[in-house]
């Protein structure tokens, strides 16, 4: 059985937009329990939004890169350390690599800004995942929406 293809872009336009918020909020607020009043916020309107379609134009994934003083309140306040946030990839796409493609998909809108690194809060189940594509943990175990988290980095 063959992988389904599929691509990452920018999402620029509202229709992209709007799938990145429809995957945003089957994941995080359907799957994991996020309260919805609190997975939406006002940082989305200026982020860098990421989507993974599949070839037939479903939505597979999104992700979204805070930069500038929107990072720098997440990230300890440096401007040019990029934050990656609001990772995800629907059920049936995930382990296809749609993921990874993400973040590098972030990473490289970070250079396209002058970023010199990305910073991450990740879920604790997904550690391993992020240190495989070279991030590393840095602090304290965190509650976030009441799912730990620990903050990672990757110099770019």
């Amino acid at each position: 059985m063959s992988r389904p293809s599929f691509a990452v872009r920018l999402a620029e336009d509202p229709a992209d937009r709007e799938a990145c918020f429809a995957v945003r909020k089957q994941v995080f607020v359907h799957e994991q329990g996020v309260p919805e009043d609190i997975e939406y916020d006002a940082y989305d309107a200026d982020a860098v939004h990421v989507l993974a379609v599949r070839a037939d134009g479903m939505p597979l994934g999104t992700g979204r890169l805070l930069h500038g003083e929107a990072a720098a309140a997440k990230n300890g306040g440096d401007p040019l350390v990029g934050s990656l946030g609001r990772l995800a990839v629907t059920r049936e796409a995930r382990g296809l690599g749609v993921g990874a493609a993400l973040v590098r998909a972030v990473e490289e809108a970070a250079r396209a800004r002058g970023l010199s690194a990305v910073d991450l809060h990740a879920q604790t189940h997904a550690l391993g995942f992020y240190e495989r594509l070279g991030y590393e943990v840095y602090g304290p175990e965190f509650p976030d929406a009441g799912i730990p988290h620990r903050a990672m980095r990757r110099p770019l």
